[in-house]
């Protein structure tokens, strides 16, 4: 479980984990059939880090995502918040295009909701 790349396709995006450094990518855009199956990896690989009291640095690069991609990101940062406010270390970066105004927008609603140190830039 040290490394766990997922490749991106047409309706999914990138998904990095690295266990050893705690970091966790997700690149691209994001609208899979069953989002909940998707990140169920994801989701997976947090909790073990968690457990395991890792330092996370969280990185969202996405150009697009639906609905049900976004209940998942929610999902992600919930978690990652309680693990936050419970003593854990972590980190969030919010990619978004540099004429993405929504994307931007979407990060500055996100971070609002969490208290996990939130970093937004443009590229």
């Amino acid at each position: 479980m040290d490394k766990v790349q997922i490749q991106k396709t047409k309706n999914s995006p990138e998904i990095n984990m690295n266990f050893d450094t705690g970091e966790l990518e997700i690149i691209g855009e994001s609208y899979p059939e069953n989002a909940v199956a998707f990140y169920k990896p994801v989701f997976e690989w947090l909790n073990k880090a968690t457990a395991a009291k890792k330092t996370i640095k969280l990185t969202f690069k996405l150009d697009y995502f639906n609905t049900s991609s976004s209940k998942c990101v929610i999902d992600i940062l919930d978690n990652l918040d309680k693990y936050f406010s419970n003593g854990g270390k972590a980190e969030v970066f919010w990619y978004y295009k540099k004429d993405d105004d929504d994307m931007m927008e979407t990060g500055e609603e996100f971070s609002s909701d969490i208290k996990v140190p939130f970093k937004i830039e443009s590229y």
